[in-house]
Parts: C-alpha cells; sequence; structure tokens
C-alpha cells in the first residue's frame, strides 16, 4: 500500500508537533530506548525549516522572559558543534549502541543513569529489529553543569526486513562521575535553569543545520520509498504490542506465583496478616519530598540502604521515615527487610461488605474505557489500603462504570468491579 505525499507530509508534521511539545517539557534527551520511533520523529525536527527557525527564537525569547522571572539564568556561551572533540564521548556512544544492537541491557544500564524496568524490555525488544549502525557521528556542545555536554548524535541505524540504513539525529544528556567517567544523564534533576539553557543550544544555528542535513536525508528516503514511514510505524506498533504482552505475561507470572506461595500457607495464616515494616533499597535512587518525580530531592540512597516503611502508596511510590521525616522513594526500587504478623481476627464485619459488589459486577454496565498513563494498581476497593488485584501499564484500556468524585475510578476489570485512583487514568 503506497501513501500519497500529502498524507506522508501530514503524517510527518503530526509527529514533528507531537516532538517539538516534548522537548518544550523535558528539553534535554530524545530517549534512545524508543529508537524505532526516534529514527522517524527526531527527522521531523527539521521539516520546514524556516517555520521551525522563526518558532524556536520565539520560543528562545519567552524563555529567557520565563527564566529571569525564576531567577538568573545560566549564561549559554557561543561556541560552534564540535565532531569527534570529546574522545570518552564518542566511546561512550559508541559503547551504547553497540550494547542496543546486542540487546545488552546490563551495559546499557552501566552507561545510563537509570533505565526502568519498562525501558529495559523495551531495548531487549528494539534489539531484536536491529542490525548495526554503519555510521555514527558525534557532535558536542557544552552543557549546563560544568563536566557536562550535550551530545547530538547522528546515527544510520539498519534495520531488519528493510533494505537501507535509516539516517536519525538524537540528542544525549552526558555528564561525569565521581570517577571521571562519561555517562548518558537520566536523573531528570535539572533545574528550569538547565533546561532553559538545553532549549537555547537546541536553537542556535548550527543545530539546526545539523537537523536540516539528517532531515533532508530522511525525505530523500522518502521520496524514493513511500512506504518507509509505514513500515516505521508498524514497526513501532509491534514493538508496543510485544512489550505489553511482556509486561501481562510477567504480572500473570508473578499472580500464579503469589498464589501457590499463598496456597502453601498453614491454615493458621488465614487470621493473621503479613506487614512489612521496613524496606531496603535495590539500586541507587533518590529520595524526595513528595511521591513525584520533579519533586524536590533530599538525597540518595545507596543499595542496601535500610528504611522504615510508613505507607505503599498506589501510584507507584513508598512513604518512608527518612532523618526523623517523611520522605519517599519509587516502590520498584525497594523490597521488604522486615516483616511482622499482624492478628485480623477481629477485622470488623463491614470490610466484607466492601467486597460484595464484585458478585454483582458482571451485570454492571460500563460508560466507556479509560487509558492507562502510567503504571497503576487495581484495587478491590477505593482506598490505598485496599487489597489489590493486579497492576496495570501505560496504554491499557479499562472499562469505566463511574468516575467518583473522591478520586477514584470505578471500573469493570476481569469480570469484578475494581477501583484505580482516577489521576492515572484518560
Amino acid at each position: 500500500m503506497h501513501m500519497s505525499n500529502n498524507t506522508i507530509l501530514e503524517f510527518l508534521k503530526a509527529g514533528f508537533e507531537a516532538l517539538k511539545k516534548w522537548l518544550i517539557k523535558y528539553s534535554k534527551i530524545v530517549l534512545p530506548i524508543i529508537l524505532v520511533v526516534c529514527v522517524g520523529l527526531t527527522i521531523m525536527i527539521a521539516i520546514q525549516a524556516n517555520k521551525r527557525k522563526v518558532e524556536q527564537e520565539e520560543a528562545v525569547v519567552a524563555s529567557e522572559e520565563n527564566t529571569e522571572e525564576e531567577g538568573v539564568p545560566i549564561e549559554v556561551p557561543d561556541v560552534p558543534l564540535e565532531q569527534d572533540a570529546v574522545p570518552g564521548i564518542n566511546e561512550l556512544i559508541d559503547s551504547y549502541y553497540k550494547a542496543m544492537v546486542e540487546g545488552d541491557t546490563d551495559t546499557m544500564g552501566k552507561l545510563v543513569y537509570y533505565l526502568d524496568a519498562n525501558e529495559i524490555l523495551r531495548a531487549k525488544e528494539t534489539s531484536k529489529y536491529l542490525e548495526g549502525y554503519p555510521t555514527l557521528e558525534v557532535y558536542t556542545k557544552p552543557g549546563p553543569r560544568e563536566g557536562c555536554y550535550l551530545a547530538f548524535v547522528y546515527v544510520e541505524l539498519k534495520f531488519t526486513d528493510y533494505s537501507k540504513p535509516i539516517p536519525g539525529m538524537i540528542v544525549y544528556y552526558v555528564c561525569t562521575n565521581e570517577d571521571g567517567e562519561f555517562y548518558i544523564n537520566e536523573d531528570g534533576d535539572e533545574s528550569e535553569g538547565e533546561l532553559q539553557y538545553m532549549r537555547k543550544i537546541q536553537a542556535q544555528n548550527d543545530v539546526i543545520d545539523l537537523n536540516n542535513r539528517v532531515a533532508a536525508e530522511f525525505n530523500d528516503m522518502v521520496a524514493e520509498d513511500k512506504e518507509l514511514v509505514a513500515f516505521l510505524e508498524k514497526l513501532g506498533d509491534e514493538i508496543d504490542v510485544n512489550v505489553g504482552e511482556t509486561m501481562a505475561s510477567a504480572t500473570e507470572s508473578q499472580e500464579t506465583e503469589d498464589e501457590s506461595a499463598q496456597e502453601e500457607l498453614p491454615e493458621e495464616s488465614d487470621t493473621q496478616e503479613v506487614v512489612v515494616t521496613k524496606v531496603k533499597t535495590t539500586d541507587v535512587v533518590n529520595i524526595r519530598t513528595s511521591d513525584s518525580e520533579t519533586a524536590d530531592k533530599l538525597g540518595k540512597a545507596a543499595v542496601g540502604d535500610e528504611f522504615e516503611l510508613l505507607e505503599e502508596k498506589g501510584n507507584g511510590w513508598s512513604k518512608i521515615r527518612y532523618n526523623d521525616g517523611d520522605a519517599y522513594i519509587k516502590s520498584e526500587f525497594l523490597e521488604p527487610s522486615e516483616t511482622q504478623t499482624a492478628s485480623t481476627d477481629e477485622q470488623p464485619e463491614e470490610e466484607e461488605e466492601e467486597e460484595e459488589p464484585q458478585q454483582t459486577a458482571e451485570s454492571t454496565e460500563t460508560t466507556g474505557t479509560v487509558t492507562v498513563q502510567e503504571t497503576v494498581k487495581i484495587r478491590k476497593g477505593a482506598s490505598t489500603s485496599s487489597d489489590q488485584i493486579d497492576t496495570v501499564y501505560a496504554g491499557t484500556k479499562l472499562d469505566v462504570i463511574m468516575k467518583q468524585a473522591d478520586g477514584w475510578t470505578k471500573i469493570k476489570y476481569k469480570g469484578q468491579t475494581a477501583y484505580v485512583k482516577s489521576d492515572y487514568v484518560k
């Protein structure tokens, strides 16, 4: 099936607008883990170059005004893009792409701070479609912090089932660790001033020129092969589906293990509840003032650090005791280190009544669907203390019974009534 020039142009424009909004929000990097999408979309940065340049100049003016309101801006040096100017960065990027093609997520994890479970799974899946990277050019400009750089990487990726390597450009934020080694920084701790700095760098003429060069190469390929965009889109869809199925399978396996473990417990355990009182970290992780990745950072925990667990929240965060106060850590980086058994013999009968709607849930009519925006737990009741039924991931569709005023959405899930926090579905 061939696409008309107008159809391709509209697709490219839509992709460009989506990427532009994403860059304005995050500014620092186009995630290489979703390279299939990046190849199609990062090229679109430079489509309609004159319009892009005007928009970026306007964005710089706006960012300068915003930065002046928030504090003293970071001075942006007027230095040209330099190719292969920092050998250590060239080695880092080459090692990263080699690991990506081979699906070596252990190496990728050492080169990037940090990759979450979803990104690791996506990297493994993407590697199945990559054969190599015949061309890799690294251009750098100084970053907003000492020892940091913005690396603009021009890469040609060779995919299976497509004869020619496909050009793309991806931006990495590269920093230096305590041992003087370079790493790709993905911690998300940049200040607004640093983000403004990055926006201005990306609006400089030589960066735009590089974008234009890559866009021209990609446009030439599209002109020769009208099905290229469709190929990339299909490839991205396949990866999304495979990642989703793998996650679902992992969740089901964990549920089966949990059920088997429950069946092996002695009968008297039916009247007891195991409560986690302390947790320890499984990786280096930030400690924050609230349950948000944009919240202020209080410190950084090392692997094996132990904390008193105050609450495991339904949004993927855990509330802990830290320096005689409350703090938050992502739950995925914690595991139980101390538990205690509490008797549940005297639980009030009302708790059983809370589960009654599940018995008639199959006949409850739904009012449509919502889409999960990020990983969230599905619970039996409209409370973070209610029993967890399942965990669902971004992109999952859920049947809605009713959106409640208390911040919970009542859903129909696997034949029963359940609840999910409204903040995590749309």
